[in-house]
């Protein structure tokens, strides 16, 4: 049986000093890994910058068979609708690139889409229907304790 969860998440990236360095400019601290690898603990996961050349090899691909747009997104919730437009703002001048303002959804949400130098794509979003928990812990319909998520 596997777990419900997600324990590592591996971006390939061009440069992985600019790409260390647009993370931390949104506020991300690294932690100590091994050369070639730069780390963000999160909470309950770990997200990993690793070149695209490396991350092809481990595939068994060709770099130009990876990146582009998927079909997925990584979400970064936040406490407070105009906490959305605050990260947004902090993208472009850090080597992004905002995709969508920060702007009101139908369901009743607040969101926005920036993406980072190797565009993968972000979601920002404030869902009133799921609010975090005190530790930041986020559970779809919402995180009752300051507890992380089973």
């Amino acid at each position: 049986m596997m777990d419900q969860r997600i324990s590592l998440i591996t971006l390939g990236v061009r440069d992985i000093i600019r790409s260390a360095g647009f993370y931390e400019s949104l506020g991300w601290c690294r932690v100590d890994s091994p050369d070639g690898v730069v780390v963000f603990d999160l909470l309950g996961q770990t997200l990993g910058l690793y070149p695209r050349e490396n991350l092809a090899n481990d595939l068994g691909l060709d770099p130009a068979q990876i990146g582009g747009f998927l079909g997925i997104t990584l979400g970064y919730n936040v406490r407070e609708k105009p906490e959305v437009a605050a990260i947004l703002a902090k993208v472009e001048p850090a080597g992004g690139r905002v995709l969508k303002p920060a702007s009101d959804v139908f369901w009743g949400g607040h969101h926005g889409f920036f993406t980072d130098p190797d565009a993968h794509v972000w979601e920002v979003a404030f869902n009133p229907f799921s609010p975090l928990a005190a530790n930041g812990a986020f559970q779809w319909n919402g995180a009752a304790s300051g507890e992380t998520p089973p």
